[in-house]
């Protein structure tokens, strides 16, 4: 250390012993010396000039470049509390224990822990990762900063490191004022990819390459810096000895793919936990119902409890999005407040797209779409008994002429094979109703013998309910599976049309009842469609054993 600062105070004392040698120089010289010396200094100053003119507008452009899309929230602008995030009690219970220790992270360094640098969210789209980090900003009481990850990106190589740079060096400024801050990076999997062989660091026109990766894996993890100039003076005077204190910044990152992220990414201390933010169940779901519920008017038909049922693998975002169409549903009609039937309409809307029928279709072209639905609606209902029929219509929605939807009537989480082979059947049911009731066969199979096939593959090749016990996900050959499978899916597949066949023979009143009443109506209940079922047969339908 001695010998250090001794080699800095030699380079002073030289710099100090020239200027002197020069002055002295100058000032013995007399005039001629200081005409030459200022001619000399002229000239200097010219060449100055035109290199800080070049600087300067460089300097310009790459700072105008380097203006990341980068929102800051200070605490308390959002409001948002544990309160509004709905639907995850787990999630919510480790996130508070973050904030717990984001509010007190000097007691807990006095402890001698270090303070938790880096949270991955992962999940679907819409499951509220975004929303989650300004709630732990928020209750934390710490700044926030919003970013997306491909605003980082940019054509020049090394602009996307000055953003990177710029971001992380507010952060610690203002986690030296608050006592922390927050980082988000939505859509981290666009700038975090797995590195690989060969791949360059982007060039003068890349998009960042694995430069702007490494340049996030650096300010993520840095070393402990002196953050002031007074303390790096004091440090280069040895009247600083002890270590420098890293400001509390955590990262919190979201993605959809956490699958694709580097290694490096993952290790701890950058992203120290990963948190996975699932869809929520149905209780889940009956919470974030009741949330938006109490904020419209709604009558007693729309219950949380009703529409939790309907909404199996919705998320938080598709929820709210439905609660607010069903209001402007209810608006449009000039009611004063949402009904269930709003709601039905807000889903069928988001989920099939509108109505727009085909005024110029032919009764008998009607008749085939009537007859074709009227197939699937029969084995649906007869052959799920943990599905129930929704909704079945012969009016043009998106690229559908027709549909037949089910909803489940609970949560399940596995299929038994006879489960799969009722599937099957649904997907082959319209055409056993077309060659038997119409006489002919119609090009309205196309999806459905794809499904179907698609099954009948899974049922044999990839889950081993055949005779065999291969899995083509072993090989990840999935094309070369089926061609060699053809043969056996065939077979399962016309075995399959024989048994929907007679099902639909055996119930031929139930088939032209729905398909009469969807050439008068043009959907279809699955309440209807039970009341035709019970008018029929005087009871509600079998129980499968």
């Amino acid at each position: 250390m001695r010998n250090y600062q001794w080699i800095k105070w030699r380079k002073v004392l030289l710099w100090v012993a020239a200027i002197a040698f020069l002055t002295i120089v100058l000032y013995t010289g007399g005039p001629t010396y200081w005409s030459i010396a200022l001619g000399i200094l002229g000239l200097l100053f010219q060449l100055l000039f035109a290199v800080m003119f070049i600087i300067i507008q460089f300097v310009a452009l790459f700072w105008f470049l380097a203006r990341g899309r980068t929102y800051w929230i200070l605490p308390g602008e959002t409001g948002a509390t544990w309160n509004d995030y709905r639907g995850n009690p787990e999630i919510v219970e480790n996130a508070e224990r973050i904030v717990t220790l984001l509010k007190g992270v000097k007691e807990f360094k006095e402890m001698g822990g270090e303070a938790i640098r880096g949270l991955l969210l992962c999940g679907p789209p819409g499951t509220g990762k975004s929303y989650l980090a300004q709630v732990i900003a928020n209750e934390a009481q710490v700044p926030f900063a919003y970013a997306s990850a491909p605003s980082f990106q940019n054509m020049f190589f090394g602009v996307g490191n000055l953003k990177v740079m710029g971001l992380y060096r507010k952060a610690r400024k203002r986690a030296r004022e608050y006592g922390a801050c927050i980082i988000f990076i939505d859509e981290i999997d666009a700038i975090g990819m797995q590195r690989q062989g060969g791949m360059g660091g982007g060039g003068m026109l890349g998009m960042g390459g694995t430069g702007l990766l490494n340049e996030l894996l650096l300010q993520m993890d840095p070393p402990n810096l002196d953050s002031s100039k007074i303390a790096k003076f004091l440090r280069s005077l040895g009247l600083r000895r002890k270590k420098a204190e890293r400001p509390a910044v955590m990262t919190i990152a979201a993605t959809n793919l956490p699958d694709v992220l580097d290694s490096a990414l993952l290790r701890p201390g950058r992203f120290d936990r990963q948190l996975w933010v699932d869809t929520p169940d149905y209780n889940g779901r009956i919470d974030i119902f009741q949330y938006y519920l109490e904020k419209v008017k709604h009558d007693e038909s729309l219950s949380p409890e009703r529409a939790a049922l309907d909404t199996i693998g919705y998320s938080p975002a598709q929820i709210k999005h439905i609660v607010n169409e069903s209001v402007v549903i209810a608006h449009q009609r000039g009611a004063q407040s949402a009904s269930y039937d709003d709601f039905r309409v807000a889903m069928e809307t988001y989920e099939w797209g509108l109505k727009q029928p085909l005024r110029s279709m032919s009764e008998d072209e009607k008749r085939n779409v009537a007859y074709h639905e009227a197939g699937h609606a029969v084995a649906q209902y007869l052959l799920k008994p943990h599905e129930r029929v929704w909704k079945v219509t012969i009016i043009r929605r998106g690229g559908a002429l027709g549909l037949a939807a089910t909803k489940p009537t609970h949560e399940r989480y596995n299929r038994s094979d006879s489960e799969i082979l009722a599937a099957i059947q649904v997907c082959l049911a319209a055409r056993a109703v077309e060659e038997e009731f119409l006489g002919k066969k119609l090009n309205g199979v196309t999806s459905d013998l794809q499904q179907a096939t698609e099954l009948a593959g899974a049922y044999l090749g990839m889950v081993g309910m055949g005779d065999e016990l291969f899995s083509w996900l072993a090989t990840g050959a999935r094309q070369e599976a089926l061609k060699t499978l053809r043969p056996k899916i065939n077979e399962l597949l016309h075995e399959q049309m024989k048994q929907v066949k007679q099902l639909v023979r055996q119930y031929a009143d139930f088939v032209h009842a729905i398909a009469e009443e969807l050439l008068k109506r043009g959907d279809l209940t699955g309440e209807e469609i039970e009341e035709l079922y019970v008018q029929l047969y005087g009871d509600k339908r079998p129980a499968l054993s």
